[in-house]
């Protein structure tokens, strides 16, 4: 198996990917087309880039927690840190059931704040 430490032209490793909680499960369930859409995000993540189809998620005090967006029948959604130096964070991985307008549904909200207090706790105290 191949393992690519950096992409071609750029001499920096790629940051390894942590998951929080139920996150890469939750991954492996999508559509194909839909884990393919947030894989490549995670990697261009991981390399220092971002995917077009990436937005700041709102909320969380800056620009550091990032949604992916992507459709296969449906809406699915990918949230992920680049807040700590250490590592790319996946934090929440799910598909949107909201019928009421376009806002990302709260209990989502709430699910990606407890993942980043956790990933928080986790680096500060590797930190120390």
């Amino acid at each position: 198996m191949d393992i690519i430490k950096a992409l071609p032209g750029n001499d920096r490793p790629l940051k390894p990917l942590v998951w929080m909680g139920s996150s890469k499960k939750d991954l492996l369930r999508m559509p194909a087309p839909v884990i393919d859409v947030f894989g490549y995000s995670f990697f261009l993540a991981q390399s220092g880039g971002r995917h077009a189809n990436t937005k700041v998620l709102k909320g969380f005090g800056d620009a550091s927690v990032i949604e992916v967006v992507a459709a296969d029948r449906g809406a699915y959604r990918a949230v992920y840190t680049t807040r700590f130096e250490e590592a790319i964070v996946v934090l929440h991985v799910f598909q949107k059931k909201s019928k009421t307008g376009i806002a990302t549904p709260k209990s989502d909200m709430a699910k990606v704040g407890t993942r980043l207090k956790m990933a928080s706790e986790v680096f500060r105290s590797s930190a120390s």
